[in-house]
C-alpha cells in the first residue's frame, strides 16, 4: 500500500510524463507538481517507488518514468476525472445527431473522428463482428467427391456452399466431424471459431475422426467471417508522431499488426466479455508487438446485447483520463445510435 505522499508523487510523475514524454525529476515536481515537498524528500520517495516497481530510471542521474505497474496503479487509483474540451464533445454529438444511411459509413467516420480528437489510433469492431455465432453446420453429400455445406448463424443468415470432399474420407467420418463441431462450437462467435477449433477440440477430433486434418482444411473454405469489411482503423500513422516510437523497428511492428485484420481481432479478444471501460497496459496486451502500448476499449450495445467494441491504442504514456472520458461519451452515443438504427 502506498502512502499518501507516494501517491501524490507518482500521480505527478505520470501526469508530467504524459505531457512531456521526458523523464520527470524531483525539482520539476517540487516546482510544478503542487505536492508541497522538498526535492530531497521527493527524491527519497522516488527511489522507494522505483524499488517497489512503480517507476523506472531510463538513464543514470535522469528523472524517472512510470513503469507498466505504475500506469496500472494510476489508472486504478489515482486518475482524475478526464477533462475533454467542449468542442471535442460537440463534434461527437453533432455527428451522432446526423441521420446516416449506412452503418458502415457511420463506423468509418467514428474511427476517423476519434483519431482526430486524440493523437492515437482508433479501432472499431462493427456490429455483429463479435456477436455473430454459429448456430448449426450441415454437410449434405451430392456424390463421392462433392457436397453442399450449409452454415446457419444466430442472426438468421444461411450460407450454402458447394465443397470438395477430401479423397478417401467416407461420409460417416464427415458426419462425426460435423456432430462434434455442432456440439462443441455452437454459439461460438465466428471471429473466434478458428482459434477455439484448434485450441480446444482438435485433440478430440484426432481421437474420433479419421482424416480430421484434411477436414479442417475443408472447413476453412466453409466458415470464414468477412473480417476485412468489419474492422475499421483510424489514425494508424498517429503512432509515428509519438516520441517513444522513433525506433523504426518498433513502430514498424505496430503498423504491421494494424494492417493485418486477424491480428487486430486477436488483440481485441476478451474485450467484449463485459460492459464498461477496459484498460490493458503494456504487457497486459496479448501480442508482443504492442507491449509498449496501452489499449483502452468500450463496448456499445442494443437492449443489453453487446454489438461491437471501440478501442484506442496508444503509447503507455497515454492521456488515460481523457481517452476514458471520450470512450464513455462515445459508448453511450453509439448505443443510442444502435437503438435508433435497429428500431
Amino acid at each position: 500500500m502506498l502512502t499518501e505522499r507516494q501517491r501524490q508523487i507518482l500521480s505527478a510523475i505520470v501526469d508530467g510524463y504524459i505531457r512531456s514524454a521526458e523523464p520527470i525529476g524531483s525539482r520539476s515536481i517540487s516546482k510544478h507538481g503542487n505536492v508541497g515537498y522538498s526535492p530531497a524528500t521527493i527524491r527519497n520517495e522516488m527511489s522507494d517507488l522505483e524499488e517497489l516497481g512503480f517507476l523506472e530510471q531510463p538513464h543514470t542521474s535522469a528523472g524517472r518514468i512510470p513503469s507498466h505497474k505504475g500506469y496500472r496503479y494510476y489508472v486504478d487509483h489515482l486518475m482524475p476525472s478526464g477533462l475533454v474540451a467542449a468542442d471535442e464533445v460537440n463534434m461527437l454529438k453533432r455527428f451522432f445527431a446526423e441521420r446516416m444511411e449506412e452503418m458502415e459509413r457511420v463506423i468509418q467516420q467514428v474511427a476517423m473522428i476519434m483519431s482526430q480528437v486524440t493523437p492515437y489510433t482508433s479501432i472499431i469492431m462493427s456490429p455483429e463482428m463479435q456477436t455473430t455465432t454459429l448456430k448449426h453446420l450441415q454437410i449434405i453429400p451430392l456424390n463421392d467427391r462433392n457436397a453442399v455445406a450449409i452454415v446457419v448463424t444466430n442472426t438468421g443468415q444461411v450460407e450454402n456452399k458447394t465443397i470438395t470432399i477430401p479423397e478417401g474420407i467416407p461420409m460417416g467420418e464427415i458426419e462425426k466431424f460435423v456432430t462434434i463441431l455442432n456440439a462443441r462450437l455452437k454459439n461460438v462467435p465466428l471471429m473466434q471459431f478458428k482459434s477455439k477449433l484448434y485450441s480446444e477440440i482438435s485433440t478430440e477430433l484426432s481421437r474420433y475422426v479419421s482424416g480430421y486434418e484434411e477436414l479442417l482444411v475443408m472447413l476453412d473454405s466453409i466458415i470464414h467471417p468477412d473480417e476485412e469489411e468489419r474492422v475499421f482503423v483510424g489514425g494508424s500513422t498517429n503512432m509515428l508522431t509519438q516520441p517513444e516510437f522513433k525506433d523504426v523497428d518498433k513502430v514498424k511492428s505496430i503498423l504491421d499488426l494494424l494492417s493485418q485484420t486477424p491480428k487486430v481481432i486477436q488483440l481485441f479478444e476478451g474485450t467484449a466479455t463485459s460492459a464498461g471501460i477496459q484498460v490493458r497496459i503494456g504487457s497486459e496486451n496479448k501480442l508482443e508487438a504492442v507491449n509498449d502500448c496501452s489499449l483502452i476499449t468500450a463496448t456499445y450495445s442494443f437492449e443489453g446485447q453487446q454489438l461491437g467494441t471501440i478501442g484506442i491504442l496508444g503509447p503507455t504514456r497515454m492521456d488515460y483520463a481523457k481517452v476514458i472520458k471520450l470512450l464513455e461519451y462515445l459508448s453511450k452515443d453509439m448505443t443510442q445510435l444502435m437503438e435508433r438504427w435497429y428500431r
